[in-house]
């Protein structure tokens, strides 16, 4: 007799998959292409952005119910983003003097339907900080390693951008990036004149068609919402839904993953355990082989909760590092008014749904005092207008200069401040660092021992604090905007981040930029990582981890397209595994 009256699927599927974002949606797509019998476990509802009950491209900001003023989603009334930071019933709490904030996606791709689109490879030496730098660990994997996978992700997925040369932010195989912007050429000018490389941006959105069920970008800027022509890249729309058409993949949504159950005599993963977020019921699904991609702080929790005889701190957790090395993005940012924008012309600017310039990092961390490196991502022109629209004259007395020299105050009511929103309209740039922070041991998350969440599986309590490095790093970054803006005839808005704003120089509270990697990481010593350069549990041979919980280290690059091509390495593995009758 079963106490927990857990209700058990009869059938054993060849893989069982906890979550459907990146990792989980290409580890899906793969296996269900070579034939294997896949159930796929999302936490959230089905998506798909081309099914009239979920678009929300193309509505006006008047259409939502708040008319911007408040919403209901992160990002917004109309983007595709089921989750957030906080979620009723889901709480997670962070030690004392300790700061960690942790989004959850509760959809089917996960985030991948609200990302930026970012899409960068790691270069030669982000898999190798440890040797090159002495600050850090080395990959147990290269460049080398993963350059194929990159390129037919590529392929796959369809990535804008050029050929430059640089060598630690390697080329791809690119679609024809969309032209620059107004004052995206106004920055790119300026930036090259004080030496600041700007090359067009790599994002994840079909300028060009490259195949017949896919559209092209139509230029509308809302990738965010979801696109229903799938001419951006979503693990929805290109990996999950296509993989389930194949007819080898069952899809469970609601299952929210309690644990992974193990064998009690071999230690080997049997299947998973999950309480139906409808029901409130739990069920348990049976595997030869169990695939983790629910994201790096729910992965780790998983793993920590399936405790066992045989495994006793949590599953793949005999190094106990997992939870350990947490690590997420560093950001600051900061926006300018342009003067010589001001009284444009109308016409549509919206483009792809993303920047189209970016800089990537050019400086010699060696000549500096941080040990790490960023990005700049670009923002501004005539996108769409929406609540609470500026003028962005705070350094100027709320005054603007005319076209006769004087200054009028600007604002008002009636006529004149239609009259002043028009004048201003497209006159603002922002820009966005996006660094990379150094792994500690010290930044991590654990099991709390006190606190459930209402399905009753206890919660993660998080204990990170940015180092020096981090906070010398956003200086960096604040200095670089304003001598931007100096070079651009720009004028800063507000005053300049200082070391008492946020977390030092503007810094982001760790969690903040949604980039978070590490919790389950690889390595060649079991006893210093919990997965192998496969990202196959050292402790439990048919247990993968193909999220970003794997990662030695961050990268001055988004994740995802690294997500992505890991997962597709690991699946292929897992395939050549199984011909070979090892797991």
């Amino acid at each position: 007799m079963n106490p927990f009256q857990i209700k058990e699927a009869p059938v054993v599927y060849d893989v069982a998959i906890v979550g459907s974002g990146a990792g989980g949606g290409m580890a899906a797509y793969m296996l269900a292409k070579a034939g294997a019998k896949v159930v796929l476990l999302e936490a959230g509802g089905y998506f798909d952005p081309a099914d009239p009950k979920y678009i929300t491209q193309l509505k006006w900001p008047y259409e939502s119910p708040r008319r911007g003023a408040n919403t209901t989603r992160p990002f917004g009334d109309f983007d595709a983003a089921w989750g957030g930071w906080q979620i009723d019933g889901e709480p997670y709490s962070a030690k004392t003097g300790t700061e960690f904030h942790w989004f959850r996606s509760r959809m089917l791709g996960g985030r991948t339907n609200h990302w930026g689109r970012i899409s960068l490879r790691f270069g030669p030496d982000d898999f190798r900080r440890g040797s090159l730098t002495g600050v850090g660990d080395d990959w147990p994997i290269t460049y080398e390693d993963v350059a194929p996978y990159y390129d037919r992700v590529d392929k796959l997925v369809g990535v804008f951008g050029s050929k430059e040369g640089i060598r630690n932010e390697p080329d791809g195989h690119f679609l024809p990036p969309p032209k620059p912007r107004l004052h995206e050429l106004m920055i790119q000018k300026a930036a090259k004149g004080i030496g600041i490389p700007v090359i067009p941006s790599r994002l994840a959105i079909l300028t060009k068609a490259i195949n017949n069920e896919r559209g092209q970008c139509f230029y509308c800027n809302q990738c965010g919402r979801g696109c229903q022509a799938y001419a951006d890249f979503s693990a929805s729309s290109v990996l999950c839904i296509p993989a389930i058409k194949t007819g080898n993949v069952t899809l469970i949504n609601g299952a929210m993953c309690r644990e992974v159950t193990t064998d009690p005599k071999t230690g080997l993963a049997t299947g998973v355990s999950f309480v139906h977020t409808g029901t409130m019921q739990e069920h348990t699904v049976r595997a030869k082989t169990v695939m983790l991609g629910a994201s790096a702080c729910e992965s780790a929790r998983i793993l920590l909760n399936s405790k066992s005889a045989l495994h006793p701190n949590g599953l793949a957790n005999s190094s106990g590092v997992v939870g350990k090395y947490l690590n997420d993005s560093t950001g600051a940012s900061r926006g300018a008014f342009v003067p010589a924008l001001m009284d444009r012309d109308r016409y549509n600017e919206d483009g792809v749904g993303g920047m189209h310039v970016f800089t990537p990092w050019w400086l010699d961390n060696k000549k500096l005092d941080f040990p790490r490196g960023y990005h700049i991502e670009y923002g501004g022109g005539m996108g769409m207008p929406g609540f609470g629209f500026g003028f962005g004259t705070e350094n100027m007395n709320g005054k603007y200069p005319t076209a006769n020299g004087t200054m009028k105050p600007a604002g008002g009511y009636g006529s004149g401040l239609k009259e002043d929103v028009r004048r201003f309209y497209g006159a603002y740039v922002h820009m966005a660092g996006r660094g990379e922070p150094v792994p500690l041991e010290s930044n991590y998350c654990e099991i709390d021992p006190d606190k459930v969440d209402k399905y009753g599986i206890p919660t993660l309590r998080f204990n990170y604090k940015w180092s020096d490095y981090e906070v010398k790093q956003a200086k960096h970054m604040q200095d670089t905007f304003e001598e931007i803006f100096h070079a651009m005839g720009a004028i800063p808005m507000g005053n300049k981040p200082g070391p008492e704003t946020n977390h030092g120089y503007g810094l982001e509270a760790p969690g903040k930029i949604i980039h978070e990697v590490g919790t389950v990481r690889m390595g060649k010593d079991p006893n210093k990582s919990a997965l192998n350069a496969y990202q196959q549990a050292h402790d439990c041979k048919n247990l993968f981890v193909v999220d970003a919980a794997p990662f030695v280290s961050q990268g001055d690059k988004n994740v995802t397209l690294t997500i992505l091509a890991n997962s597709m390495r690991t699946s292929e593995f897992v395939i050549d595994q199984v011909k070979k009758k090892n797991i």
